[in-house]
């Protein structure tokens, strides 16, 4: 808890932190996120054990894809912003995985049928015509990623309300219909909301500048009378609770594809 020290001090430090990748380290007495109870990162390392050839997608720092105890023989990666794209090769390539500079709105650079296995942790966008080329027929798509209004009671402090089709933009039904319209069969589909709370201002300050989506334009300069008001606010009423959404997607390619 560091509630002492000036607003100053604590946007100083926040705006000095790096951002690279998808390592969280620094909110640690900061900051707290209750977390899925599928346990995203232990159940990716179990399908990975049992693959043959794996993709993940937006991989980031690599930091998720790294903790699997066992990567299958032909593993690669895929990242579209160049910071994370170097510290992603520098952990994964000593594991013998490949990582690929590719941006997010292109066709993924891989053949048809390349992988049994595609992951992805968090995507920004899910293309999910291109994760059907790219699976083998019998093949699974292995995904959790962030559900509707997730920490809006943050992003709205910041921008005020939002309207609801912007709310319920990343809706788990809606991924759903993605995925089956691409011709894939949904087998798991679970969401839930988990509670956060940011401690201090520099925690709210390092999570905007890490997840840049959450506020466009974000900086300490533009925003700086709305930070120093809820920095005074969490000083005189504790920590400031926003709630996070999640859900997790598992979808098959059927052995007979019909693409």
């Amino acid at each position: 808890m560091t509630t002492t020290r000036t607003f100053e001090d604590l946007v100083d430090e926040a705006v000095a932190a790096p951002v690279e990748g998808w390592d969280f380290s620094w909110f640690e007495g900061r900051a707290t996120e209750e977390r899925p109870s599928w346990g995203y990162a232990r159940a990716m390392g179990e399908r990975l054990a049992h693959a043959s050839a794996a993709l993940d997608i937006q991989t980031g720092g690599g930091e998720v894809l790294a903790s699997a105890r066992t990567l299958p023989p032909l593993t690669a990666a895929t990242e579209g912003w160049p910071p994370n794209v170097a510290k992603a090769t520098a952990l994964l390539h000593p594991r013998g995985a490949v990582v690929v500079a590719s941006p997010e709105d292109v066709p993924l650079p891989f053949a048809d049928g390349a992988f049994d296995l595609v992951t992805s942790r968090h995507p920004v966008t899910t293309h999910w015509s291109e994760i059907a080329r790219v699976l083998r027929p019998g093949g699974t798509y292995f995904s959790q990623q962030v559900g509707p209004a997730s920490v809006f009671e943050l992003v709205e402090y910041f921008l005020g309300p939002l309207p609801e089709d912007v709310r319920n933009g990343r809706h788990p039904d809606r991924a759903r219909a993605a995925a089956e319209a691409a011709g894939l069969d949904v087998v798991d589909l679970r969401a839930e909301r988990l509670r956060i709370e940011f401690h201090d201002i520099g925690a709210v300050v390092h999570f905007l500048r890490k997840v840049i989506w959450m506020v466009p334009g974000f900086t300490v300069d533009r925003y700086r009378t709305e930070l120093r008001a809820l920095h005074e606010r969490i000083g005189a009423k504790g920590p400031f609770v926003a709630h996070s959404a999640r859900f997790l997607i598992e979808a098959r390619k059927p052995r007979r594809f019909q693409g």
